[in-house]
């Protein structure tokens, strides 16, 4: 399966709000997991059903669902109906393949965003596509999968004096997307690490394994951009809506999360740069080092052309030749071959070819 582009051939032809999953089912069956909590007050626990934890949210504490797969599409009618999102939302949510993206409705925000993480055994960048629903007092999370992206966000939650637990469900929101721009910085970072250290390689080795490792980065940074980008103009179009359910104290939280998003676009630009500049030097190196290797070649060419020449006259089967009945013929024709090659190095010498 590409991973640009994922298969939509289930959903080619369905009627607009048809609920069908765009992607792999990454889990058996789904997990609903809860955080409800004020300043003073935290309850955790793993629930039944999506209504069991609406039968939490007050205007006295914040309520975090995290939904952890999104093939069941009981589960997923469930969230629309009680949150009153229309079914092209819905169809959104089940499209893993959809860029990012902002939606504003009466009663809730909603934000479909991409988690990168790297997977070591691959060596490759996989995205993972994470809605978060905010409403009043009201956070819903949805994975593809179990993982640990927000756990350290969940750590900060069990601390009483949390800055999280003294603010409302948009700064809870906030603080989800931080955690995945902070995400892209590191993974960029990483990458960009080794794509600086591939200098030394590239001026001092000859192999393939080069060339190999400056096309993976470039697909890598190509993949980073096609989630990064999409975030970037998601959050400079959520800024400019002042009636959002972002509270006016904690906008201002909003600029930042868009300047770390300008920061890493240009960083993936810069380095997709570097890639294209140290290909090119690459390729000039290995060009000059076969001119050398012409170079080398062309002058032992040419310092043999002319003994050819004088072997082959000699070499010739006339009876008259007056030079084979002299005494000193044989050393006289080592003396001229010899003098010729000597000549020829100091000319190539003068002309700095050698």
């Amino acid at each position: 399966m590409a991973r640009f582009l994922k298969d939509r051939s289930e959903v080619k032809g369905l009627t607009p709000g048809s609920l069908v999953l765009v992607g792999q089912q990454k889990m058996d069956k789904p997990i609903i997991r809860m955080m409800n909590f004020d300043s003073d007050n935290l309850l955790e626990k793993e629930l039944g059903s999506f209504e069991e934890g609406l039968s939490y949210v007050n205007d006295k504490s914040v309520t975090w669902i995290n939904i952890f797969g999104i093939h069941d599409m009981d589960l997923i009618n469930t969230v629309g109906e009680n949150m009153n999102l229309p079914s092209l939302l819905l169809e959104n949510i089940l499209n893993t393949d959809l860029r990012p993206k902002f939606e504003k409705g009466d009663t809730y925000n909603a934000f479909i965003l991409k988690m990168l993480d790297f997977n070591k055994e691959a060596e490759l960048i996989n995205a993972e596509q994470i809605t978060i629903l905010l409403s009043n007092n009201l956070v819903v999370t949805l994975q593809e999968r179990v993982g640990d992206v927000f756990e350290s966000l969940r750590e900060r939650i069990r601390l009483i004096k949390a800055k999280v637990r003294l603010n409302k469900s948009d700064y809870l929101t906030y603080a989800l997307m931080d955690i995945i721009v902070d995400n892209y910085t590191i993974l960029i970072g990483n990458i960009g690490y080794q794509i600086e250290n591939l200098e030394d390689r590239i001026f001092n080795t000859r192999d393939d394994d080069t060339v190999e490792d400056l096309y993976k980065f470039k697909v890598e940074l190509n993949y980073i951009r096609k989630a990064v980008r999409p975030m970037k103009d998601l959050m400079a179009m959520f800024i400019k809506h002042e009636d959002s359910l972002f509270h006016e104290e904690n906008r201002k939280y909003l600029a930042d999360i868009n300047e770390m998003l300008t920061h890493a676009t240009e960083a993936v630009e810069i380095y997709n740069n570097m890639l294209s500049d140290q290909l090119n030097i690459y390729n000039s190196n290995i060009s000059n080092r076969m001119n050398e290797v012409m170079k080398v070649l062309t002058i032992f060419a040419s310092i043999f052309i002319p003994l050819s020449f004088l072997a082959g006259i000699y070499g010739m089967n006339f009876e008259y030749m007056p030079e084979l009945s002299v005494k000193w013929a044989y050393p006289v024709f080592w003396l001229v071959i010899l003098t010729v090659i000597i000549s020829l190095v100091i000319y190539f010498r003068k002309k700095k070819w050698l």
